[in-house]
């Protein structure tokens, strides 16, 4: 499975993507994130390779900004239209599991929809979400990115 066939099966196309590009120390990181609306929310398709095969799991979540650019710097603070405390921010994600440093990961999310976070970042980080620390989970460095765009 793979995400063009969660397309076939949700029977849509995803209405947004994002390409993953590492930053000089994981320079061969890359992947998609693709968005696909379903329900009241998104269903998430995420797909990686080249993740480093050790430190497992990783953060991931939607950030404000809307540039990758600079080394990650312009991503800004964690998507939260809301004001929720974290890990209820619409931003964060399930963490990234690597696997021999690939990973697969197809989740639901009912905190937006995808037109909500075209214009946004998707970043990977270096350490696990804890779930607990304020404001963001002490996730560590960011090590990933893409901005997300419309699908079309």
């Amino acid at each position: 499975m793979n995400c063009k066939s969660i397309s076939s099966l949700l029977r849509s196309p995803p209405e947004a993507f994002a390409v993953i590009t590492g930053n000089g120390k994981n320079r061969h990181l890359s992947g998609t994130v693709k968005f696909f609306p379903w329900a009241e929310g998104s269903v998430v398709c995420v797909e990686l390779v080249n993740l480093p095969k050790s430190g497992s799991p990783f953060g991931f979540h939607i950030h404000e900004g809307d540039s990758c650019c600079c080394n990650f710097e312009k991503t800004g603070g964690h998507y939260n239209p809301s004001g929720a405390q974290h890990p209820a921010h619409a931003g964060d994600l399930p963490v990234i599991f690597s696997n021999n440093g690939y990973s697969y990961s197809v989740f639901y999310t009912d905190r937006f929809v995808p037109e909500e976070v075209i214009g946004r970042t998707v970043v990977i980080h270096e350490k696990p979400d804890d779930f607990r620390t304020q404001p963001a989970g002490d996730s560590g460095g960011k090590m990933g990115c893409g901005e997300i765009a419309a699908y079309r």
